[in-house]
Formats: C-alpha cells, structure tokens, sequence
C-alpha cells in the first residue's frame, strides 16, 4: 500500500476543479500512479484505498481496463450513522462549513448547481451527501466489469464486531499468508470539531495560504522536522480542536432511515443478507 492514501488517480473527474496537475501529491499519468508502487517487492500484491472509487461513474471501468484480474473490495455501513459520520468528518477536513447535517443534506440541490460550495472543498461532488449511499447502484457498476470472485463486498458492522476474522477474510480473498501475526486495531474515532475559526486558522498555517501563514510555516519548516511538525499539529488538533461528537439528532436518524429503507431492501436482495434486521430498518414505516 503506498502512502499516499488515496490516490483518486481512477476518479480524475471527482478531483477538485481548481487543483493545477502535477501539483501535490495525487498522481496526474499513468507513469506516476505506478511509482506509487516503486517500494514493493515483487512477491507482494499491490494496492491502494480510495473510498471516491465507489462514488464514482467511471473508476470501475477505467480500472478493469488497466487491470481486468484486479480484486476489488468494498466496506459499507448503515446509510444513517454513515451520513452522520462523514458529515463530521468533512467538517474536520475543511470540506464542509455547514456544522449541522440536517441543514448540510438540505443543501444538496443548491450545490448540485454549482451553488454554496466551501472554498476548500477539494470535491464538490462528496457533498452531496445522499449519492454516497446508493450502494447497489455502486455495486453493479464494478459486478459489470468483474467477475463476481473478484468483487468482496464487506459491512463495517462485522468489521467493527470482529475485526480480525474481517481482515483475515481480506487475505485469503487476495490469496495471500493469511495466518500471518496481526495487530487488532480500532476504528477511527469520529470527532466534533469544536472551533471553525481556530480550525481554519491552524490549517491555513499548515497549508501556508496567504502571506503571514506562508511566513510561519516556511519558519516551523526551517526549526523542526516533517515528523515532529505533524505530531506537534495532531497534538494540538487533538487538545484544543476536537471533542466528542454531540449525540446524533434521532429525528434525523429516524427520517434518513425512512428516506434510505428502500436502498437497505435493496441491498440485502442484492447481497442476499438480511440488512434490514441487522440495522434496524425493520420496524420502520
């Protein structure tokens, strides 16, 4: 796995319309995707993570054609606690000002034209929110050009309940060693960010936009190392930006599930799993 995350190199259409190519560090050609490789040894099985992939129209088939034995694999969640936990997280990211999702969701329609989008918003698209959780649309578009043992479609509930016997699942699906040692980890945990103005600040420092933050960094960058200046900046996310989460508005919950039950019945007809038991959706009406 190479350590640009997510590489959105199959998703070019996603990427935010004001990034100048060969800028950063997403690969813009085919020559730079493949260096994100150069580390690899030649009996290990390369990969990468980028969740756009399942959002967009086109990864699915651009991959096949690179790579037709590709095994894909893909993690889904229940469409209302996903909604709210992305939603956080874009809010953490500089991607969405909106703080409350009830009002964030409603602006949909505005920014499917274009309108009230952040100016940091790197991807637009990711804020229409409803579109991330149209799973059997995002499913069909990958069973279309791979053969269905080439396609492993995970629910995060089993990932979190167990989630060694998951990732042992993911190796044998890539035929690899999977009785290797593993190290169980935890989830992500989801944050409130509790500042947007000390938020933007700190990160505007980190970008170096404008000319006092570019001072201060080109500063930090002569004084310390990349490796103490992101710890000191996560240390200080993590103490003065962050607390934990508000509960979640059971209104809202109660009404997404409403709006999404029917993409739940559909994806358990789809997966042949009961989703609708697993997450609740059977007493709702």
């Amino acid at each position: 796995m190479p350590d640009v995350k997510e590489s959105w190199f199959f998703s070019p259409e996603l990427r935010s319309p004001f990034r100048q190519p060969g800028t950063g560090t997403l690969p813009d050609t085919l020559e730079d995707y493949l260096s994100l490789f150069d580390d690899a040894r030649p009996e290990q099985r390369l990969g990468e993570a980028t969740p756009s992939y399942l959002t967009s129209r086109t990864a699915a088939g651009r991959i096949a054609d690179l790579q037709p034995d590709a095994r894909i694999i893909a993690i889904l969640r229940e469409p209302a606690s996903f909604l709210r936990s992305f939603h956080l997280q874009c809010v953490q990211n500089h991607a969405e000002t909106e703080t409350d999702l009830r009002k964030a969701i409603a602006l949909e329609g505005a920014r499917r034209e274009g309108k009230d989008i952040p100016r940091h918003s790197p991807w637009p698209q990711e804020l229409l929110y409803s579109d991330h959780v149209l799973y059997v649309e995002q499913l069909r578009r990958y069973h279309a050009v791979f053969p269905p043992e080439q396609v492993l479609v995970l629910i995060y509930d089993d990932f979190r309940r167990d989630n060694e016997a998951t990732v042992r699942r993911v190796l044998r699906f890539l035929e690899v060693d999977d009785t290797y040692p593993l190290e169980v980890t935890r989830a992500n945990p989801t944050v409130r960010v509790r500042s947007q103005r000390l938020n933007e600040l700190l990160r505007s420092v980190y970008m170096g936009r404008g000319p006092s933050s570019r001072a201060v960094k080109a500063a930090v960058k002569v004084l310390t190392s990349r490796r103490v200046r992101r710890a000191a900046l996560q240390a200080t996310r993590l103490r003065l930006l962050y607390g934990s989460p508000r509960p979640p508005d059971e209104d809202l919950m109660l009404e997404l599930r409403r709006r999404f039950k029917g993409e739940v019945v559909a994806l358990s007809e789809y997966l042949d799993r009961d989703l609708v038991t697993l997450w609740g959706y059977d007493g709702i009406s």
